[in-house]
C-alpha cells in the first residue's frame, strides 16, 4: 500500500498596511535581546519594511544585531536561544548568522552581522533613506504589492524579483549618504 502524502501549500505572501504596533513589537523584542545579549550586541536595530513608518509590509519584524565578530557564534547564539530564537545554521548567506522565531510564534527574522560590514551598513542606509524619502517609499510599496500578487505563493521568486528595486534605491541612497555625510544613528535597543 502506498501512503498518500499531503502536500502543504506555501502560505501566501501578504502585504499589509503599515501598523503602529510594529515599532512596539520591536521595542519589546529589543529589550529582551538587550538583556540577554548585553555588550555582545554592539547594536540592535529594527530594519526592513516594518521599520519604515507608513510603508506597507509583510508583517514580519526584522532585527539586525551587530556584533564584533561572527565567529565564534556562541557569544550570541546561546543568549538568543535562551530567549527562544532558533539558529538557522544552514543559511547560505555567509555575511550573517540567521535566527528565527520558535515554531508557532509570530514571524521574526534576526540577522546577526559584523559591525561596520557592508551588509550591516546596507540595511541601515536603506532603512534611513527610505524613511526620509516618501516618493521612494511609495514606489517601493507599489513594486512589493505588484510582486506579491504576481508571486502569491512563491517567496523566493518574490525576493528575487525585488532585487532590481533594492539596487536602484541603494544607488540613490549611496549618493544621498555621500552628500549628507550619513552615518547610522544610535542603536534602536
Amino acid at each position: 500500500m502506498y501512503k498518500k502524502v499531503k502536500q502543504v501549500m506555501p502560505a501566501p505572501i501578504e502585504i499589509c498596511a503599515y501598523s503602529d504596533e510594529w515599532p512596539d513589537e520591536f521595542r519589546a523584542i529589543g529589550i529582551s535581546m538587550r538583556q540577554a545579549l548585553g555588550e555582545v550586541a554592539l547594536r540592535i536595530d529594527h530594519i526592513g519594511s516594518t521599520a519604515i513608518a507608513g510603508l506597507a509590509a509583510k508583517p514580519i519584524i526584522d532585527i539586525q544585531i551587530s556584533v564584533a565578530n561572527l565567529e565564534p557564534v556562541d557569544p550570541f547564539r546561546a543568549p538568543l536561544e535562551s530567549i527562544g530564537y532558533v539558529w538557522r545554521e544552514g543559511n547560505p548567506d555567509l555575511t550573517k548568522r540567521y535566527f528565527r522565531e520558535k515554531p508557532g510564534e509570530k514571524r521574526t527574522h534576526i540577522h546577526v552581522r559584523k559591525l561596520g560590514s557592508w551588509h550591516q551598513q546596507f540595511s541601515l542606509l536603506f532603512r534611513d533613506y527610505v524613511r526620509l524619502h516618501p516618493r521612494e517609499q511609495k514606489r517601493y510599496e507599489g513594486v512589493k504589492r505588484r510582486l506579491a500578487a504576481q508571486f502569491h505563493r512563491d517567496r523566493q521568486a518574490y525576493v528575487d524579483a525585488k532585487k532590481p528595486i533594492f539596487w536602484e534605491i541603494i544607488a540613490r541612497a549611496n549618493d544621498w549618504a555621500a552628500t549628507t555625510g550619513w552615518e547610522p544613528g544610535p542603536s534602536d535597543a
